[in-house]
């Protein structure tokens, strides 16, 4: 048979807009950048330039970027597959929003039927956490817990300084947990337009919140306890709308009305799994929602034969450092 992929791939740069039509797929950047003009993939009705259909995919796709895939998809008839490995679920969009801009949570009737399916900033930030890397910070009593109680004196600092920055975006410092509390603070506060100078930094206020490290910890640890639970309704969230779209039994299309009481069964659209393709060690998005057009069992059981393979074989683990 011939090679899926006969020739390399080559990278433009180009934005995607949610709401434009699957002609639009990819649009050219703005500003414009230095690289190739960016160009539709899919090319002509139907199909792409050469008449083939398309896979697209998402790795690590940030925010509203991952559902503004899926909702390509599902307009796209040229568009055969598409596999999706989200981040950053704190920058989705939630409603209400302008008319036109759909919301990236959200996406199926059934879970905008549930009632309390709001997710707040914070559920949202906290379901990107690697849970499985902090358990092991927990037990072996890491210097590295020390940066939370950091960032949350820092972010009282902030507050007080400024009442108005109530969610400080605040950059990661590098190799926080190395440092004074001090020597933190004057890297982090001007990333939030503040001078270090105008804050006390030294005050025994300060020093009786950083003895609260323990507490912060705690906290955070509950925290992350919700957190895959968030992640999982996030992502069936996203697998149930695909159910929704495709013309299938009980799919009306986006947009469409949610019952009151949302009940099983759930239609049958397009065919849709969620698979646990990475080590959550290694990469914590590990979850890869694949979709299609056409029946999913052939490739998802030549994946399963793959993993058992590398088993039996004793393959390496992958080299160290995380990805998030």
């Amino acid at each position: 048979p011939p090679p899926l992929t006969p020739q390399g791939p080559r990278h433009v740069a180009g934005r995607l807009e949610p709401g434009a039509p699957w002609g639009e797929f990819l649009l050219p950047p703005d500003p414009p950048g230095p690289g190739p003009a960016a160009r539709n993939p899919l090319g002509g009705p139907g199909g792409s330039e050469g008449g083939e259909r398309v896979l697209v995919t998402g790795l690590h796709a940030c925010g509203d970027l991952s559902p503004a895939l899926l909702r390509h998809f599902a307009r796209s008839p040229a568009v055969a597959a598409v596999t999706s490995v989200a981040c950053c679920y704190m920058k989705l969009s939630t409603p209400p929003q302008p008319p036109g801009c759909p919301a990236g949570y959200p996406l199926s009737a059934w879970v905008a039927g549930l009632p309390g399916h709001e997710l707040s900033y914070r559920a949202r930030e906290a379901a990107c956490h690697a849970l499985e890397e902090y358990v092991g910070r927990l037990g072996a009593e890491s210097g590295c817990l020390r940066t939370h109680c950091y960032r949350a004196v820092l972010e009282t600092l902030i507050r007080a300084a400024d009442p108005s920055k109530k969610r400080p975006g605040v950059q990661t410092v590098k190799k926080a947990h190395t440092l004074s509390f001090p020597q933190y603070a004057r890297l982090g506060l001007p990333r939030v337009g503040l001078d270090p100078a105008a804050v006390p930094l030294d005050s025994e206020a300060i020093g009786a919140m950083l003895e609260q490290q323990h507490k912060v910890v705690a906290f955070f640890s509950l925290t992350l306890l919700l957190a895959p639970l968030v992640e999982t309704l996030i992502l069936l969230d996203r697998l149930l709308y695909l159910r929704e779209q495709g013309g299938c039994r009980g799919g009306s299309g986006e947009g469409a009305a949610a019952p009151q009481v949302p009940t099983p069964p759930l239609p049958a659209g397009f065919q849709c799994a969620l698979v646990p393709l990475f080590d959550p060690r290694f990469s914590p998005r590990n979850l890869v929602l694949v979709a299609a057009r056409t029946p999913l069992g052939a490739v998802l059981s030549g994946l399963e034969e793959d993993s058992s393979e590398d088993e039996d074989a004793g393959g390496a683990e992958p080299p160290g450092g995380r990805k998030s």
